[in-house]
Parts: C-alpha cells; structure tokens; sequence
C-alpha cells in the first residue's frame, strides 16, 4: 500500500521512516527537489497546484495527506485561516484571545481602539514560526505593521500576557477512535520553537486540553494527527492556533511515547487500530535551529536521540531535533537546562 504525501519536510520524512515498520510505501510531491523527505521516499517534484501531478499521486496511492497546513487543499480551509480558526473555537466553546479581522486601515484603528494594546497584527494566511507577524505597543507600531503586512488580509488580536505555552495532541482514526498525547509544554525563542517537554503540567490542565482536542476532531469528523497550541494564564487555557497535522512540539513522541505521532497518523489515516499513547518517561526536545552541531558532539551526550533533517545549513531553518527520556520530571528539567546550555539556545524554562 503506497501513501502519498503532498509536502516532502521533515515531517513528511519522519512520517515515512515511521511507516516503513508497517510494510507501507510511499510517493512524495514538494516543488523543492532537495526536500528532507526525497532522501527516504520517491519524490514528485514540481508545484502543490501542479494538476497532473496531484493526479498521478492520487492515481498511484491508497490515501493521500499532507506535512504542512498551507497546501492548495480546500478541506484545509479552516488551518490555513486563523480568522475561521478564531470563530471555530468560539462555535465549540474553546476559549480563545478576543481578536478582530483587519482589512483595511480603518478596520485596524477600530481592533486598536476595541481591544486595546498592547496586541498582535498577523497575517490571517501562511504565517508559521513568529512570520507574519507584530507586536503592537504604539500608534508608530501600528503604522509600521500596517506598511510590513497590510497587503493581505489580517488579524488583530490581544496580547496575552500568558505563564507558558502548551500544545495537546491526538489523533481520530477513520472509524472515529480517538487517542490523546500527555500535554506539552514548549518554549519558544524568537517565534521558533525551540524546547518541548512532556509529560506537562497538572491533571487539569491535560483534562480541558483533551476535552477541547475532541471537540474540535469530532466537529470535522477527523482523520489523522491534529493539533492545539494554548496560552496558559492564571491556570486558564486559551486556544491561540490549530494545526491539522503531525506537530513539531509532539516530536518527542519518536522516542517518548508507546506509539509515535508520526505512525498514529498513519494509522488513523488508514483505519487501522490507534496505538498507545502512554509517556515513556519525562521527555525533552530541542530543535536544533539555523546550523547543525558536530553530530559527534551530540551523539557523546549519554542518552541523547538525534535526528538530523539532511537540509543546507540557513538562518532560523529547523535543522534537525534531538530528544532526552528521564525517569522523573525533575531529571527531565535538568537534562533540557544543560542541554539548552550546551547548544547555546538563548531561551529560558520556565
């Protein structure tokens, strides 16, 4: 059985690698001919919008799915848009930041002048790792984020002044089985994430993301990975994005869960039994951002997974991610601080 992947990432990559235990195969399509997932795959090189290509991958494979939201694919509709993301969770009742759409000059003194600063002007379409975006804190900022982004729709929404960032991640088989990821807890540097630990945060907190998480897969009868990412303030989860694929923050999974992200998909995607869910410990993942370090330096690290995506070195590229398991979360914490120490990542956990 041959899956097709519209996007040849990292992600379309480790999906691959995941799938090969399970006698799959698989046919990628990505307009760059060097992508990640090319080395390990057949690859189809030319544009997602290329109609006779998307028709022999259709031809040639079982299913189809995808690495990235922002592919020409009218059912994604929803992750592509954050202002249809912003109205979903007010239909489903999963808290969520007040926020305007932008459109105009206009429209944009209006959000300033309802929501207040300071806030975020994002682009509504194809923004991903702090692109497509501005902090707004002034009326000279607001004309500069105007100038930078005001040639495509937009989003204002308010500034949360949040105590940390988690993700929650699950899958929904096409027979509508469903299996939830322990709760991560990220750090970003810059936009760009750049630490995940899990298991995360207390049991009410993994019981709310849950239960938004089946909402929003029960709401589009889902199939495959999907993914929340949420502001914490004084203990309240407020949803700030989805992401209807597998997950940078869940790519601890590979070494820290029963089943990893990458093969639960499959398995939903192709009505197969989910697997486990359960931590295999306390989990700590870095990306490994803009350069790779000697892979000889990092492989001397005891205990340390290492996953390099083969691209070219380029600043803020993900380059690759290694991964810690520790028995307990406080040898967990410890293992990341030296870890972030070592690579001389500028983030602090909180």
């Amino acid at each position: 059985m041959t899956v097709g992947i519209v996007g040849a990432g990292q992600l379309g990559r480790m999906l691959a690698l995941a799938g090969y235990p399970l006698g799959l195969d698989f046919l990628c399509l990505d307009p760059a001919a060097d992508a990640p997932a090319g080395r390990v795959a057949p690859l189809l090189h030319g544009a997602f919008t290329d109609t006779r290509l998307l028709a022999r991958l259709a031809r040639q494979c079982a299913v189809i799915t995808f690495d990235w939201e922002n592919v020409s694919v009218a059912a994604l509709a929803t992750g592509q848009d954050r202002a249809a993301e912003k109205r979903l969770f007010e239909r489903l009742e999963i808290p969520t930041t007040r926020w305007h759409a932008v459109g105009s000059r206009r429209e944009l003194a209006r959000a300033l002048a309802t929501i207040g600063v300071p806030g975020v002007l994002k682009t509504r379409r194809l923004g991903y790792d702090g692109k497509g975006q501005a902090v707004i804190r002034t009326a000279a900022d607001a004309e500069r984020a105007w100038a930078e982004l005001g040639h495509v729709p937009l989003l204002y929404e308010e500034w949360v002044p949040f105590e940390c960032e988690v993700s929650i991640i699950g899958a929904r088989s096409t027979h509508g089985e469903i299996a939830v990821y322990p709760l991560c807890g990220n750090v970003h540097g810059a936009g760009v994430l750049r630490l995940t630990r899990a298991p995360y945060g207390p049991p009410p907190w993994q019981r709310r993301a849950t239960h938004y998480l089946e909402r929003v897969l029960s709401h589009f009868r889902y199939s495959g990975i999907l993914t929340i990412e949420f502001f914490v303030r004084r203990g309240r989860l407020i949803a700030n994005e989805m992401a209807p694929r597998v997950h940078n923050s869940g790519h601890w999974t590979i070494e820290g869960a029963t089943t990893s992200q990458f093969e639960n998909h499959l398995r939903a995607i192709l009505g197969l039994p989910l697997g486990s869910t359960r931590a295999r410990g306390f989990s700590a993942m870095v990306n490994l951002i803009g350069e790779q370090p000697p892979r000889a330096r990092l492989l001397a690290i005891p205990g340390l997974h290492l996953h390099d995506y083969g691209k070219r070195p380029r600043p803020g590229r993900k380059m690759g991610h290694c991964t810690v398991v520790e028995p307990s979360a406080a040898a967990r914490d410890a293992r990341a601080r030296a870890l972030l120490k070592d690579l001389r990542v500028g983030v602090r956990i909180p």
